[in-house]
């Protein structure tokens, strides 16, 4: 089914990492068999972005392409085999594309290509183009239908009345929401979430609450940050990284001991003592996920992690069924997003507005939102 779509739309396209993206008019996608054509409302700008786009980050991506990120779209134009999308649908544009006949070939959309040649395959071609334009081509099992009337209607009619910006919050947590349940965190249990102090690991924080935890042990080294995040339950406690590795894991232990240590470590971590300080307040066959981004060897005492039976395991973003369930965490109010649960939106941008968005997003607080408005 295809609605009237304009002959041509204005993007944001990176032609190399030494040079300022451009904003440019393309020939609007048209839909196919698989896909769907969006009209993009609002694009995530995660807080790294410019470092990313710049080439300091090193991701893998092919030029030129147009860059973007996890978004909140109007479903415009569907192929002939969709079966419940239909024109002026509210989705999310789910970032994370897999290949159809191999799913570990994986891609972030406007991110990183992956590890495989699979992912490489993906984003040289079909799915080359993100979220950072008016309208973009997307899988349809990427296009997550959202229920508008409960999400941004007005509360005195039952909704939730959320601005559309405030959607885009659902992707920080989506994230940590997947390992977390990668490793069956459980209500009732203990976990500790390292570092917590940023936007993903916070965003960790309330998930396991959302998830009903009994406690969650935040670390850190940003007291004031730890500070807010006592503040949001009493179920939550906090630890700051002092560089102590003993003395950090009994400071860990006198809250638990802990089910669950989840990891969200960005590169920069990789030589932190909260890795063993965590591992040791767990308990007798505790569980460890990984989801950070440390890129390094790491050693843990083999004999102790077998006679405790501790398990990990890591998880890079979250599968499909993981996204309906978290949105019911969403639509149930349970996790609530905005200005009700202390987030706001700090950014919106047009994308001539891409170097600020950018800026803005790299000084943004961990309840802090920016995103690009095409």
């Amino acid at each position: 089914m295809t609605s009237q779509l304009p002959e041509t739309h204005r993007a944001l396209q990176l032609i190399s990492t030494e040079e300022p993206l451009q904003v440019k008019s393309f020939q609007t996608p048209q839909p196919g068999p698989g896909n769907a054509v969006v009209r993009v409302l609002a694009a995530n700008v995660i807080s790294y972005s410019g470092e990313v786009y710049n080439g300091k980050r090193q991701y893998p991506f092919p030029r030129p392409f147009v860059p973007g990120s996890t978004a909140i779209g109007r479903i415009a134009a569907v192929g002939p085999d969709a079966t419940t999308l239909t024109p002026g649908q509210l989705v999310l544009l789910d970032c994370t594309i897999r290949g159809r006949d191999d799913p570990t070939a994986i891609i972030l959309s406007g991110i990183a290509q992956g590890f495989t040649e699979g992912g490489r395959k993906l984003m040289s071609g079909e799915w080359r183009n993100s979220t950072y334009a008016e309208y973009t081509k997307f899988p349809l099992e990427n296009c997550i239908p959202l229920n508008e009337q409960r999400l941004l209607g007005s509360p005195s009619a039952g909704g939730m009345g959320y601005s559309v910006e405030d959607l885009c919050q659902i992707s920080r947590f989506l994230v940590s929401y997947g390992g977390l349940d990668d490793i069956g965190l459980k209500p009732g249990e203990t976990v500790i979430v390292a570092p917590a102090t940023g936007q993903f690991g916070s965003g960790a924080v309330r998930v396991a609450l959302a998830m009903g935890a009994s406690r969650v042990i935040a670390m850190g080294r940003n007291e004031a940050a730890l500070k807010q995040l006592s503040t949001l339950n009493d179920r939550v406690a906090t630890v700051k990284i002092t560089g102590d590795e003993k003395a950090d894991a009994e400071a860990l232990k006198k809250l638990g001991p802990a089910d669950v240590f989840f990891d969200i470590s960005p590169p920069m971590a990789a030589g932190s003592t909260h890795f063993k300080s965590a591992i040791a307040a767990l308990r007798h066959s505790g569980r460890i996920s990984l989801m950070g981004g440390v890129q390094a060897d790491m050693s843990f005492f083999y004999i102790d992690f077998m006679h405790r039976n501790l398990s990990m395991k890591g998880t890079w973003m979250y599968s499909r069924a993981q996204i309906f369930n978290f949105i019911k965490l969403i639509d149930s109010g349970i996790l609530p997003l905005g200005e009700k649960a202390g987030l706001t939106v700090s950014g919106k941008f047009g994308l001539e507005g891409w170097q600020e968005a950018f800026e803005t997003a790299s000084k943004a607080g961990t309840d802090e939102t920016v995103v690009i408005a095409p």
